[in-house]
């Protein structure tokens, strides 16, 4: 999306709140690149950006954080059946002022910092916010009412994300705009604009310089294996197969926040260049210097790779929303997914130096929206006008 020109937007100082949740590290990040971006965009405006979770009780924290990694980790098919069971319009505008009060008593503190805060408009990179906000306009509290925008984090919109108290939706691409649509949401109240990252991804290294920043080799193709923020997923096997890949390659391995992996795969002797790394704030860089990417299809971590036109090899998704985003990335060739580890290296033996991967590299580029964070602030601020 073009700059707009600012003559157009309000001359006023606005009060921006950027409302996230802790379920899976995806909704951090896109709260902080829209920060960085409105920030960017309007420096004299007043913008904040808090996790809601923290202004809830600590059992009720705790179950809603904690409960999803530990599902998803365990019993990622109960998580799939929950998922596919929830996504029913019908049945949750039936619950619709159930969630709408649990929500608002549940986090009554947010309720009070958003009444001392008085936003122009909120951005919600989760749907709990939506919920909490739902309550309150029921309620008829909170005025002058704000704008409430909602930024859709995956290639699919779950029914969660679907509130009546959104102004309108931010998506990540046209395939997200649909579903919505078919739902009953007016397309003009749908904006394509992809799922927000960080700006580094614009300024990121030319793949030689990244690799000479990092210390890794310019000759050997890189593939760079993610855990996601939290470090889940089958990593340790994804690296044991790897060992057993006989073409010579450099690996980059991300564990995340998960120390105890970190510490696990450090004591394994490796067959290939190995650097072992936990929670990393360049990931721009790393993904700059890879050929390929090994991961879960988070819609983050997706969006992050398709800025740089990096491809991905996808492994063991998550049923549910990470199952959807490889269906989209694979449509569209950007992608390609194993059903199991062991199939690692027959797959990159095929990919490594064929034509097969710059098609995918191609595909990659081609959906990739690096500037999806200032889509989203220029969109708000063009309903503001």
């Amino acid at each position: 999306m073009k700059s707009r020109d600012n003559s157009s937007a309000p001359a006023r100082k606005l009060r921006v709140l950027i409302a996230t949740v802790t379920a899976g590290a995806g909704h951090l990040q896109a709260a902080a690149a829209l920060q960085e971006a409105w920030t960017a965009l309007r420096p004299d405006d007043v913008v904040e950006k808090q996790d809601v979770l923290e202004f809830t009780p600590k059992l009720f924290r705790k179950l809603y954080s904690e409960a999803y990694l530990k599902l998803i980790e365990h019993s990622p098919e109960l998580w799939g059946a929950l998922f596919r069971k929830s996504d029913d319009q019908e049945k949750l505008e039936r619950l619709g002022r159930v969630r709408q009060t649990l929500g608002r008593l549940n986090a009554s503190k947010f309720v009070t910092h958003m009444a001392e805060f008085r936003p122009d408009v909120v951005l919600c990179t989760h749907y709990l916010p939506e919920e909490i906000l739902g309550g309150l306009k029921a309620k008829g509290k909170l005025q002058p009412w704000p704008l409430v925008v909602s930024i859709v984090t995956d290639f699919e919109a779950h029914a969660l994300w679907q509130e009546p108290v959104v102004d309108f939706y931010c998506v990540a691409a046209e395939h997200t705009k649909a579903r919505l649509v078919a739902r009953g949401v007016p397309a003009d109240n749908v904006v394509v604009t992809g799922i927000p990252v960080s700006a580094r991804f614009q300024n990121a290294p030319a793949r030689k310089a990244a690799r000479k920043q990092l210390g890794l080799r310019d000759d050997l193709p890189v593939l760079l294996v993610l855990g996601g923020g939290f470090g889940v997923g089958p990593v340790a096997e994804i690296l044991t197969a790897l060992n057993k890949f006989a073409e010579p390659v450099q690996l980059a391995v991300v564990c995340g926040r998960n120390q105890e992996l970190l510490r696990d795969l450090a004591v394994v002797e490796r067959k290939h260049p190995t650097q072992l790394l936990g929670f990393v704030r360049n990931m721009q860089d790393w993904m700059s210097a890879a050929d390929l990417i090994v991961t879960k299809p988070g819609g983050l971590t997706s969006s992050e790779a398709l800025a740089l036109g990096r491809p991905l090899v996808i492994l063991n998704p998550i049923p549910g929303q990470e199952e959807a985003n490889s269906d989209f990335l694979l449509e569209h060739g950007a992608a390609v997914k194993l059903n199991r580890v062991e199939d690692l290296p027959f797959k990159l033996g095929q990919l490594l130096g064929e034509a097969k991967l710059t098609g995918l590299a191609k595909g990659a580029k081609t959906l990739g929206k690096p500037e999806a964070a200032a889509a989203v602030c220029q969109a708000a601020l063009a309903r503001l006008g």
